[in-house]
């Protein structure tokens, strides 16, 4: 069965794509598709956002829709200056993933050189029967000032994520590694979701 993920993002779709097609499930994105969407993600939350994005594919498509989007809360920070669900657009501007890790980077010398950070995230799936939600968060990690080498295209704040169970930058665990780490966020309860939505 062909599902559309609402999204351009390449590391989103390769966290879920072959597990998915595991299930029977086959994702198709928005560069599959022969046009994109102009879509005002004004919602207050990550869930808002996804049902946002979901609903507004579906009623162009009426292809099945997942819409995933999350939001940052960091610790140390005052409200004003909570990224929220403004993540990569900053004063109006759509940061590129080097551009993210140079703000971020530079918030973290700003406020100490560690910052505690917690991920929310939100899902919506979109069909013929109406719409229905998830949502998770991710947390034990923080933000360095210097950035890894290695680069998880999509994903940049990867890059300057340190995971205290290993004591490595996110970008550097193992395939073992990230078993367990996802295991402890909740990936396979996000699949189960999916799954079970789409094929009920």
């Amino acid at each position: 069965m062909k599902v559309l993920f609402a999204t351009t993002n390449p590391a989103k779709i390769e966290k879920y794509k072959n597990v998915l097609e595991e299930n029977g499930i086959e994702l198709i994105t928005i560069k599959d598709l022969d046009f994109k969407l102009d879509i005002e993600e004004n919602g207050k939350d990550a869930v808002e956002n996804a049902y946002i994005k979901a609903k507004a594919y579906y009623n162009a498509t009426g292809i099945t829709t997942i819409g995933m989007d999350n939001t940052l809360f960091i610790e140390e920070l005052p409200d004003e200056k909570q990224p929220g669900t403004h993540v990569r657009r900053i004063d109006k501007k759509e940061l590129t993933d080097d551009e993210m890790i140079e703000y971020y980077t530079n918030l973290v010398k700003r406020y100490g050189g560690k910052l505690t950070a917690k991920w929310i995230y939100g899902m919506v799936i979109c069909d013929n029967k109406g719409s229905k939600k998830y949502s998770w968060s991710k947390d034990h990690f923080y933000f360095v000032d210097k950035p890894c080498e290695i680069r998880n295209q999509g994903y940049p704040l990867d890059s300057i994520t340190i995971v205290p169970q290993f004591n490595k930058y996110l970008v550097e665990l193992t395939q073992e590694d990230k078993k367990q780490y996802e295991q402890k966020n909740n990936k396979d309860n996000v699949v189960e979701f999916i799954v079970n939505n789409i094929k009920e």
